[in-house]
């Protein structure tokens, strides 16, 4: 059976891919382990400094989870624990301290609607649809309200879940959960146009801020203006945020060190 998740580094961006095509790469249990595994170590590389999340082949992003294949010979509480996975995972990707792009090809639904949006940006073709069809088969999207609702109006998404409906790429962009959208035989150079400016910008610097913006989300605004207050500080004390006003002040491109 071919690897399940495919894991590459060119040019200081990883590249994920969930590598089951001939399931519209549906989640399996081994392809929850698998993306664990791949943002683990893409965070733990110090030459990674972002990372594109995407699935193989034309027809799909990620189709949602494998309904069949996760509960084959699972007693209750083992299928409770894996259920939990996908949050895991969530999680994880918002603490990777490195930015991460979502490369959308097709249908992104359910699960993989909610794996898209857990990355910081989603860069769509045109051809892409997006949709949570759990209503329609007697469940709810519950592990994946949270990135929707961080993604959009609250109420377009409790739409969105209610209905079922699918969204066309440019509905998405629309309502803002889509980045951008490009044709199809341009969504490569867009993704690895986007992924390679992400890169270039400090690591040091990109860490405590991305980390500072998931930490504010569900502040208060007086708590989350303190926490930016001292982040303020604690960034000016970094060796990169020294060079870079250097550099703009000498009028030459910045040399990161990512300290």
């Amino acid at each position: 059976m071919a690897e399940e998740v495919l894991y590459e580094v060119a040019d200081r961006v990883a590249t994920i891919t969930i590598n089951r095509p001939e399931r519209r790469n549906a989640m399996s249990a081994g392809v929850m382990s698998g993306l664990r595994h791949a943002f683990h170590r893409a965070g733990e590389d110090d030459e990674v400094r972002a990372v594109v999340l995407t699935g193989a082949g034309d027809k799909a992003f990620c189709a949602g989870a494998d309904l069949g294949g996760m509960s084959q010979g699972a007693g209750f509480v083992e299928l409770h624990q894996g259920r939990g996975e996908l949050a895991r995972l969530f999680l994880d990707m918002w603490s990777l301290g490195k930015p991460t792009v979502a490369r959308v090809r097709g249908y992104a639904l359910a699960g993989g609607f909610g794996l898209a949006l857990a990355c910081d940006l989603v860069v769509a073709s045109d051809d892409s649809q997006f949709g949570t069809p759990e209503v329609d088969v007697g469940l709810w999207p519950y592990m994946i309200t949270v990135p929707l609702m961080r993604s959009m109006a609250p109420k377009k998404a409790l739409e969105l879940m209610l209905t079922g409906r699918r969204v066309s790429a440019a509905e998405a962009e629309s309502i803002g959960f889509v980045n951008r959208v490009v044709p199809v035989a341009e969504l490569d150079a867009a993704v690895a146009e986007l992924a390679s400016s992400l890169a270039s910008k400090s690591p040091a610097v990109t860490r405590l801020g991305r980390d500072s913006f998931y930490a504010v989300w569900d502040m208060a605004a007086e708590q989350a203006l303190r926490h930016l207050h001292s982040m303020l500080t604690i960034t000016t004390l970094t060796e990169d945020s020294r060079e870079g006003i250097a550099a703009f002040v000498e009028k030459r491109q910045p040399r990161w060190t990512g300290r």
